[in-house]
């Protein structure tokens, strides 16, 4: 049975990806924040150091989620991956307290940036590698329903985003000569990425706790069972999907005459686990063979 299942893919090449764009995007906007001495520009050369920390970690979490199950993980290690989005959710955090507390301090110390242009410059060339990056991880994570790769590049997509808006605010401060302005436009970057990092741990949580997938999942299951359905013959109950990582795992009871064989009662649940896979590749099935007619086949119905 095990043959229908493909083994776990190994996403850490993405990683490396993720590390040299964080590489990068902190040489360039810590050059642009030396440059211009902008607590603004600072801000977003902090949030890069978090960036590659969380890539180190996600390099980490995908080795052990390509691992295959073994004797003291019979489900896989796939569950490594809502580890990896928590501390990146975490870091985030301390970016954030680090941005905020730069910027309180400007507010009460302000000081006007220096060469302003060439800073936005160098800092613009970082957040279209930081968005290539991100959109590039997005993707991959998507379509490998990998929980690190998204929670990676939601981190780098905020940071694009975030970095637009210090761009921005940055650029005003030059056109109002305002010092003041610098570090609200930090303090407003701490807060936004502070949210990012709020969002990342509840989803992650979510994970940890087998969250159930989404509605379409359930309805693709649904539409494979509903071809098999038979009236007082054939039927499904028990159903149940759970997330872990970039894997599902689904249990469920098939009832079926009490009169068929063991062997026809067999093949028939082996077409409906191919089925199943064909339809969702990422699932691992647990079924139970049940006799349609028999009271029992319904009582653990109450635990459900």
């Amino acid at each position: 049975m095990s043959s229908r299942y493909a083994p776990p893919k190994d996403l850490s090449s993405y990683a490396w990806l993720s590390i040299g764009a964080a590489l990068g995007t902190i040489t360039l906007k810590g050059a642009a924040a030396w440059l211009t001495g902008s607590v603004g520009l600072l801000s977003d050369a902090a949030e890069s150091v978090v960036n590659l920390v969380a890539a180190i970690v996600a390099l980490i979490v995908l080795k052990i989620a390509a691992k295959p199950a073994d004797a003291d993980h019979q489900f896989g290690h796939s569950k490594a991956e809502y580890f990896s989005a928590v501390v990146e959710g975490v870091m985030i955090f301390v970016a954030a307290a680090f941005i905020i507390i730069s910027a309180i301090g400007r507010l009460i110390d302000p000081r006007m940036p220096e060469q302003l242009g060439l800073g936005l410059a160098v800092s613009v060339i970082a957040s279209i590698l930081n968005g290539a990056a991100a959109w590039v991880l997005y993707r991959a994570g998507r379509r490998e329903r990998s929980m690190t790769l998204v929670a990676d590049a939601k981190h780098l997509a905020t940071d694009v985003v975030t970095s637009a808006a210090v761009l921005v605010g940055v650029a005003l401060v030059e056109v109002f000569s305002s010092a003041v302005l610098d570090a609200v436009v930090a303090l407003g970057a701490g807060l936004n990425i502070m949210w990012t990092g709020f969002t990342l741990i509840r989803d992650s949580v979510g994970g940890l706790m087998d969250i159930a997938p989404s509605t379409e999942v359930l309805q693709s299951v649904e539409k494979v069972l509903s071809r098999h359905r038979r009236q007082g013959m054939i039927d499904f109950h028990a159903v149940r999907v759970r997330e872990a990582g970039n894997r599902r795992f689904m249990e469920l009871h098939v009832l079926v005459p009490a009169v068929w064989s063991v062997k026809q009662g067999h093949d028939f649940t082996e077409q409906i686990i191919d089925e199943l896979v064909d339809a969702d590749s990422s699932l691992r099935i647990s079924a139970h063979l049940e006799p349609i007619e028999d009271p029992k086949s319904y009582e653990d119905l109450e635990d459900i």
